[in-house]
């Protein structure tokens, strides 16, 4: 089963910030995931998030193992 991570603002919409779930790649885990709940979809799906899968910053779909980690991370902001 994928490890999937969410941080700031994700993890306080979903209300979770660690979950084990199955999914073959990370369209389908995004889409499994606003299934699950559409609010947190929506926010996935926002400018300025982005996905790790082991700890490596992915743009666009990519393959998942059962070993895989998945962070969604929210938009960064700082000075």
């Amino acid at each position: 089963m994928v490890r999937v991570l969410l941080f700031g603002r994700l993890a306080d919409l979903a209300g979770w910030r660690e979950r084990q779930m199955e999914a073959a790649s990370l369209d389908v885990l995004r889409s499994k995931l606003t299934e699950q709940d559409a609010a947190l979809g929506a926010a996935l799906a926002g400018p300025g998030v982005q996905a790790a899968i082991d700890q490596a910053l992915v743009r666009g779909d990519a393959s998942l193992s059962a070993a895989s980690e998945v962070a969604f991370l929210p938009p960064m902001s700082g000075g």
